[in-house]
C-alpha cells in the first residue's frame, strides 16, 4: 500500500535528496511549482535556477518563436525543456558528476475574469535516473476544474510537485506513478494526455498509458496517433471537421474498414465540409474492453486492437463517456467545426433506446436535443441481424413509438444519415465470430480481415492466435 504524502512532504523529501538537482521554468499562472520547494526549506539542495518569462517577445528571445502564435502548447513545452536541460548539463556536468539532473517546465493558462478561458496547461520534466545517463521525458496536458484563478494556480503547483516526485520515486511502477499525480487534486484536475519516454521506459507502450489514464480516473478521453504515440486534441483537432468511428474493433474486420472508408468519403463530400480540414479518429469505447459486471480492462486485448488499428493507419480515441454528450462537450473545447459520429445501425438503436427509456419523465426532448446538437451529425452503417437477411439502416431503424416523430425530424434535417455506397459482401462479417475463430484456431477467418491485419495477428499471436492443441497418439 502506497503511503500518500502531503505536497509539502514530497517537496521536502526531494530537497533533502542530494542526488537530485535541477531548474524550473514556468510560463503563466505564476511560479507555483518552484514556490513549494522554496517554502518547505532546503531548496538550495534541489534548485539551480528558477525563471518565468511572461512577456512573449522576451520568451521568444529565450526559447524561439511559436509559428502557431500560441504559447500554451506542446511545442513550447519541449522548447523549454530542450533549452533548460542543455544549460544544466553544459554548466554543471563537470561540477556535479554524481547528480541526477532535471529540468522542469510548464506553460499554463489559468481561468480569466471573463471565464472565456477555462484553464489548462502543459507540464513536463526531463530527468536522469542515473548520473551521466541519458535523460527521460514525462510530458502531460492538464485541464483545471476549479472555478477560481487562485485555486487553479494552487492546483498547478501541487500537480508539478506530484509530477517531479513521481518521476524519481515511482518510475518503476507506471500505475502508481499515474495515480500519484492526483494526490490532493481529486475533482480539481483532469490529465488527458501523458507521454513517458526515454531509456528507462523503453519497455512501456505509450498506448497503454492512455488506457491507464482512463482506468485510474485521470480522464475520460485519451488519444494516440497511428504511430502509437499519445496525442492531445488541442494540438491537431483545433477548428477541424472531425469524424469519429465507434466500434469494438475486436478485431478490425473488412466490415469496419468499409464502414470507415465509405463514411469518410461521404462526409468529406458534404458541401459544408472543408476537405482540407477534416480528420478521422477511430473510437474504442471503454465498456467494450471490460467483461460484464467488471470495470477492469484486459490490457493485452486492448493493445491487440490498438496495434491493428495503428497498422491500418488509424489514430485512436479511447473513451469512457456515459453519454454521447460527454464526448461532444469534451471536443467542443477545441472548437470542432462539425462532429460526425459513425455507428453501426444496431448500435445507434441501442443508444436511442437507452436515451428514450431513461427519459420518460418528461425530459425526452431535452435529452435528444443535447445528443443531436447543431454541430453533431450521425452516420449509420447498415447491419444484418445474425441469422437474418433483413438489412437494418438508419432510415428503417425500429425506434420506440414515442420517439418516431422526433426521429423522422432528425432524418429530414440530415442529423442522421445513412452511408450510401458500400460493398454489401462485408455485411455478413461479424467481428465476434471472427474473434472466436482466431481464438479457437479455426480456419477461414483470414478472408474477413484486411491482409495487414491477418499478417500481424499471425506474426504477433494476437487475440490468442494460435490456439495450442494437444495431440495424443493411441
Amino acid at each position: 500500500m502506497r503511503q500518500r504524502l502531503e505536497t509539502e512532504q514530497k517537496a521536502l523529501e526531494i530537497n533533502l535528496d542530494e542526488s537530485i538537482y535541477g531548474t524550473f521554468a514556468e510560463i503563466g499562472a505564476g511560479q507555483e511549482v518552484a514556490r513549494y520547494f522554496f517554502q518547505v526549506g532546503g531548496a538550495a539542495g534541489t534548485i539551480a535556477k528558477t525563471m518565468s518569462a511572461y512577456d512573449k517577445v522576451y520568451s521568444d528571445k529565450i526559447y524561439g518563436p511559436e509559428e502557431s502564435g500560441r504559447y500554451v502548447c506542446e511545442s513550447r513545452l519541449y522548447k523549454m525543456l530542450d533549452h533548460e536541460y542543455e544549460l544544466m548539463e553544459s554548466r554543471l556536468q563537470q561540477e556535479r558528476p554524481n547528480t541526477n539532473f532535471f529540468a522542469f517546465a510548464d506553460t499554463v493558462s489559468a481561468i480569466n475574469f471573463q471565464r472565456t478561458i477555462k484553464g489548462n496547461g502543459w507540464l513536463g520534466i526531463r530527468f536522469q535516473l542515473s548520473p551521466g545517463g541519458r535523460p527521460n521525458d514525462l510530458v502531460l496536458h492538464a485541464r483545471m476544474l476549479d472555478n477560481d484563478n487562485n485555486l487553479q494556480q494552487q492546483a498547478i503547483g501541487i500537480l508539478g510537485v506530484n509530477l517531479i516526485y513521481a518521476c524519481f520515486r515511482y518510475h518503476q511502477d507506471p500505475d502508481t506513478l499515474l495515480q500519484s499525480l492526483l494526490d490532493g487534486l481529486h475533482g480539481r484536475v483532469k490529465i488527458d494526455m501523458i507521454r513517458l519516454t526515454g531509456p528507462d521506459f523503453e519497455y512501456l507502450d505509450s498506448r497503454l498509458l492512455s488506457l491507464k489514464l482512463i482506468r485510474h480516473g485521470l480522464t475520460n478521453v485519451a488519444m494516440f496517433g497511428a504511430d502509437g504515440q499519445s496525442l492531445h486534441a488541442s494540438e491537431f483537432l483545433y477548428k477541424k471537421f472531425l469524424m469519429v468511428v465507434r466500434a469494438a474493433f475486436q478485431p478490425p474486420t473488412r466490415y469496419h474498414t468499409e464502414m470507415i472508408t465509405q463514411a469518410y468519403l461521404q462526409y468529406r463530400n458534404e458541401a459544408e465540409v472543408d476537405k482540407k480540414r477534416t480528420y478521422l479518429l477511430t473510437e474504442i469505447p471503454w465498456e467494450s474492453l471490460c467483461e460484464p459486471n467488471s470495470d477492469k480492462p484486459d490490457e493485452k486485448d486492448f493493445l491487440d486492437r490498438a496495434m491493428l488499428l495503428n497498422t491500418l493507419g488509424y489514430s485512436v480515441m479511447l473513451t469512457r463517456c456515459q453519454e454521447m454528450q460527454d464526448l461532444t462537450d469534451y471536443l467542443d473545447d477545441y472548437k470542432i467545426q462539425q462532429l460526425a459520429l459513425v455507428l453501426e445501425a444496431r448500435n445507434l438503436l441501442e443508444v436511442i433506446n437507452e436515451k428514450y427509456y431513461h427519459h420518460l419523465d418528461g425530459q425526452l426532448i431535452a435529452a435528444f436535443g443535447k445528443m443531436f446538437a447543431n454541430k453533431v451529425r450521425y452516420y449509420t452503417f447498415p447491419t444484418l441481424q445474425e441469422g437474418s437477411a433483413e438489412l437494418m439502416t438508419g432510415s428503417n431503424l425500429p425506434v420506440p413509438e414515442g420517439v418516431r416523430f422526433l426521429y423522422k425530424h432528425l432524418i429530414e434535417n440530415r442529423q442522421i444519415n445513412d452511408i450510401q455506397d458500400f460493398d454489401t459482401g462485408v455485411l455478413e462479417i461479424f467481428s465476434q465470430q471472427v474473434f472466436e475463430q482466431i481464438r479457437k484456431g479455426e480456419k477461414g477467418w483470414e478472408t474477413h480481415v484486411p491482409p495487414k491485419v491477418a499478417k500481424l495477428i499471425k506474426e504477433s499471436c494476437l487475440f490468442g492466435y494460435p490456439t495450442e492443441t494437444l495431440e495424443f497418439d493411441y
